[in-house]
């Protein structure tokens, strides 16, 4: 089975949630960017990283606006069911922006990054990274990969939300960035069964097809 849930910051409590733990060998876990466990490079980073390598599932992650690019960009880029992945380890793997995966034959787009919330207080401290914010060149390898696809997937999973959902979620976009439109244009051309995203730290449906994420967990039927 196929599951999504929302950022964790490098919580390793997460993954003693009973939604979480039930998680057998075979099964994927996605989440929706900030996953927060590369991070400083410590020692007792890589010992955590190590715990969660002997989980039987896969670990799938999209980044967020906390993560530590600079040590996220080390990693070799290599191919994984369709599209560019990093594997951080054998189970962990980073899923890129723009890209489309098939995983138990459904096929997944997925576009971390966006903006930190927290940017005037993080840009001018040493965790904050330009990487973070979306580039014109992955946005048009997105809309590239997205016609190969026929513009149509069964689920889209991004950090950021749409901005046209600012009101439903009752939070702000503070800036506004191409990836926003580039969103936008996707809930126009695409077709897609279920949006989930994680940035807003909420769990809520927004009907029809769109999905805040935090703690719960989905199951992507």
């Amino acid at each position: 089975m196929i599951y999504v849930t929302g950022d964790m910051h490098g919580d390793i409590m997460r993954f003693k949630d009973p939604a979480v733990k039930k998680l057998q060998k075979g099964d994927t876990l996605i989440i929706c960017g900030d996953f927060g466990f590369i991070w400083d490079g410590s020692r007792k980073e890589n010992s955590v990283l190590k715990k969660l390598a002997e989980k039987e599932f896969t670990i799938a992650f999209l980044d967020g606006c906390h993560e530590n690019f600079d040590l996220l960009e080390r990693y070799e880029v290599t191919q994984w069911n369709g599209g560019n992945v990093q594997f951080i380890m054998p189970n962990i793997i980073h899923l890129m922006r723009g890209q489309v995966y098939t995983i138990e034959s459904k096929k997944i787009f997925t576009f971390g990054g966006g903006h930190s919330q927290d940017f005037d207080f993080r840009r001018d401290s040493s965790n904050w990274w330009i990487q973070e914010q979306p580039t014109h060149l992955e946005i048009m390898n997105a809309i590239d990969n997205l016609a190969a696809n026929t513009n149509s997937v069964d689920y889209i999973i991004t950090h950021e939300p749409p901005a046209s959902l600012k009101d439903c979620l009752g939070v702000d976009v503070f800036q506004r960035l191409e990836v926003h439109a580039f969103f936008e244009d996707i809930i126009k051309a695409c077709y897609f069964r279920k949006w989930y995203f994680g940035k807003c730290h909420i769990d809520k449906h927004i009907p029809v097809k769109f999905y805040a994420v935090f703690d719960k967990v989905h199951t992507l039927k």
